[in-house]
């Protein structure tokens, strides 16, 4: 039985081409890159991945997973102190990782936080069959995670106008960034090396031989995508219990061009959502400056202020271990 084919092409300038996908060979992803990265990135422990921080790029670790999800939930209660009526200020933040959330909604009201001039974006969302963004009925829903895990529990609520989730309206959400400052844009970091759903493309038409260059990728914006097999895959993995059947092919989410607009780009790895390869490959192609849109996370590479955070004990390693 055959489960797929691959296309035929003759490599461009008499050059090697590069290799397709062990997943699925009508996307890119991080298997067409060269087996000499790969085996560099397997061979990092925890040491060496200190030593990849440069300026523009940090790399911390933490000891424990409280003390983990309390520093990234303090970079919500730090940017919203520096918002002012005069200098609005918002953070953009993801679902997944989501165990910060409730810690934001208790410093928040435990500080007893001015919140009407602080902002937030949603980072993504699913797009249904209809083509429109998934109601807060749809189990999955990003919104309804945020609301229920977080912005329902405030005691001082920020104003709902200041609450921006994507949906099918991609120029109203794009536009909410305008006079607004975003002071960090956080994420986790998927099996697909991907920050919110900006996956790796498919490889067909113009980007049947390589992927689109760095710059062309950085030119994206706000945009309803199709979602990598391994994205699709994961999600059902961690958030559905297995059941591929309740994840959407299709999602709306933020792009390069909304996330160069923050001053700061925070990733937090907690070893729950990429894999021992994964945490210690981004950190490698970004410390060294190798932008591969295969790789959309690698692009950080360009972005003036990147910063990972590990837990410590799920950076795991990369040797064989059979179960």
């Amino acid at each position: 039985m055959v489960l797929f084919t691959t296309p035929f092409f003759k490599p461009k300038n008499n050059c090697m081409a590069r290799k397709f996908s062990k997943i699925s060979p009508q996307w890119w992803d991080y298997t067409t890159l060269e087996d000499e990265l790969i085996q560099e990135a397997a061979t990092l422990n925890e040491k060496d991945l200190r030593q990849l921080s440069r300026p523009g790029f940090e790399v911390v670790f933490y000891d424990t997973l409280e003390e983990f999800y309390l520093a990234e939930a303090l970079e919500y209660v730090s940017a919203w102190k520096e918002a002012t009526p005069d200098n609005p200020v918002g953070i953009c933040g993801p679902i997944g990782p989501t165990e910060q959330l409730p810690l934001v909604a208790q410093l928040v009201n435990e500080l007893d936080l001015d919140l009407s001039s602080a902002h937030f974006w949603g980072m993504d969302e699913w797009i249904g069959k209809d083509g429109k963004a998934v109601s807060m009925e749809h189990p999955l829903s990003f919104e309804r995670a945020d609301r229920e895990l977080c912005f329902d529990h405030f005691k001082h609520p920020i104003p709902e106008e200041n609450l921006h989730f994507p949906t099918e309206d991609l120029e109203s959400f794009a536009s909410s960034w305008e006079g607004v400052r975003c002071k960090v844009m956080q994420g986790g970091q998927g099996d697909v090396k991907h920050w919110a759903f900006n996956d790796p493309l498919k490889r067909e038409g113009a980007y049947l031989h390589e992927p689109p260059s760095p710059g062309e990728y950085r030119e994206l914006g706000t945009r309803i995508v199709e979602l990598h097999p391994i994205t699709l895959s994961q999600n059902a993995r961690t958030s559905g219990g297995g059941n591929l059947s309740l994840v959407p092919d299709r999602a709306v989410t933020v792009g390069p061009v909304e996330t160069w607009k923050a001053e700061r780009v925070s990733i937090w790895q907690a070893g729950v959502h990429d894999n021992p390869l994964g945490q210690r490959l981004t950190a490698l192609m970004i410390s060294k400056g190798l932008a591969d849109s295969a790789v959309p996370m690698s692009l950080l590479a360009d972005h003036p202020d990147v910063k990972f955070s590990y837990f410590r004990g799920g950076l795991g390693a990369c040797s064989v271990e059979m179960h």
